[in-house]
């Protein structure tokens, strides 16, 4: 049974008007079907290049406001504006074929139920991106149920939520009343229409709990395996940045790759070996 269609979720996805949210509504349910049935593997991506080789293998790619640091050594997301994430999500949309597109909403983009709407409108409407992606749990509720409610697709995030994060990132829900916090949050979101959930940094019993508990996909970042998915900074994993986070799992030096491709051609150039006549008009 689709759990779209269920009565408890007590969501406005019925309310969808048919043709291009039509659409989307139907790549969405599809995405939420996947729980309990298989894993969902997500990654960021920020250019069209390289999320065209990402798209073949991922269920969904976030336009993360992760770009920040990744991209212009922000030291925190704060920073991003909304135009930068624009600009970067349409880049994105030319390169996805299958992958459901979600893009992150900046730091003050949605402060209130107005500014939420305007803007989250705008980002759907020039990067014809599938949902956007919103921090916070029971303290945006209004504003989630706002944009659901004007048949705007949401995506939850709770745990660290390095927007308002300043230091260190500390795993959550160690505590009985993180714990309890936590659970509120994410049962709060799947009321008010959230299509799923990113886990950030949650306690592995926690994340095993909440995924169990509701009935919308969870995605995990340093979450555990008992997340229904799985998503990473694509730069982490390709090994293109120094982090050190616990949960960063490098699965590639494409450093060491670039550095060779650009030592060769050094060498061609200087001894006049490029270009060669194939290579000139």
């Amino acid at each position: 049974m689709d759990i779209w269609n269920q009565k408890n979720l007590g969501h406005q996805w019925k309310t969808l008007a048919l043709g291009k949210q039509q659409a989307m509504l139907s790549k969405i349910s599809k995405f939420v079907s996947k729980k309990n049935k298989s894993k969902i593997v997500c990654l960021t991506a920020y250019s069209k290049n390289i999320v065209e080789e990402l798209d073949k293998f991922t269920d969904l790619i976030l336009v993360g406001d992760s770009l920040g640091s990744v991209l212009y050594n922000y030291k925190s997301t704060r920073n991003v504006t909304l135009d930068t994430m624009i600009e970067h999500s349409k880049s994105v949309r030319l390169g996805i074929k299958k992958s459901l597109m979600i893009v992150d909403m900046p730091y003050n983009t949605y402060r209130n139920k107005k500014q939420a709407l305007r803007n989250c409108k705008k980002v759907i409407k020039e990067t014809k991106c599938d949902g956007v992606k919103l921090e916070g749990g029971e303290k945006i509720k209004n504003i989630v149920n706002h944009l659901t409610s004007n048949k705007i697709p949401v995506m939850g995030h709770i745990g660290i939520l390095p927007q308002l994060v300043r230091g260190k990132f500390k795993s959550k829900g160690k505590s009985e009343k993180e714990k309890k916090q936590l659970m509120k949050d994410a049962k709060t979101l799947e009321c008010v229409g959230s299509f799923a959930i990113v886990l950030e940094c949650i306690e592995k019993n926690l994340s095993k709990q909440i995924t169990k508990e509701i009935q919308i996909p969870t995605i995990g970042i340093g979450s555990s395996s008992y997340c229904d998915g799985q998503i990473l900074v694509t730069d982490d994993i390709l090994g293109l940045t120094n982090s050190k986070i616990k949960f960063v799992k490098k699965y590639i030096n494409l450093k060491n790759f670039i550095k060779k491709a650009a030592k060769k051609f050094r060498l061609e150039v200087l001894r006049k070996k490029y270009p060669t006549k194939k290579y000139s008009y």
